[in-house]
């Protein structure tokens, strides 16, 4: 049988606080969900001033990256450049950039879904928290 890595409650508060230092650094109002490799809800933080949205929207992102293993703004592309019909794609519903899986040891342990500024920054976040955990 093969192993692999799992995020830990600790591993969630690595990834926790380097999304929340990077949104701060930049003054942005965010909210932002962790969760496993099944889409499942580890961690959500709503800061100050984020549009209440932006509360359905951060999970949804990071769900999709997890079930499908890579960032969301791949199916905002593929829909965006004519394939609309991947919008009934069940159990995926944040297709919006923001979503970035976490990779240990060429593993999707989980994903960061981050709403609440630009697309391009929302994923800047995610990015920062991951790198919290993983150190690239």
């Amino acid at each position: 049988m093969k192993t692999k890595p799992y995020l830990t409650l600790e591993d969630v508060k690595k990834i926790a606080a380097g999304a929340e230092a990077e949104a701060l650094r930049n003054n942005w109002a965010v909210a932002f969900a962790i969760v496993d490799d099944g889409g499942h809800l580890l961690w959500f933080q709503r800061l100050d001033g984020v549009p209440p949205v932006s509360s359905h929207l951060a999970p949804a992102k990071a769900r999709t990256a997890a079930l499908g293993r890579r960032e969301s703004r791949i199916y905002e592309e593929i829909i965006n450049n004519g394939r609309v019909s991947f919008l009934s794609a069940p159990e995926l519903e944040g297709m919006l950039e923001g979503g970035v899986p976490v990779i240990v040891d060429g593993h999707v342990i989980g994903a960061v879904g981050v709403s609440g500024v630009k697309s391009t920054e929302d994923a800047q976040i995610a990015k920062a928290g991951i790198a919290a955990l993983t150190g690239e």
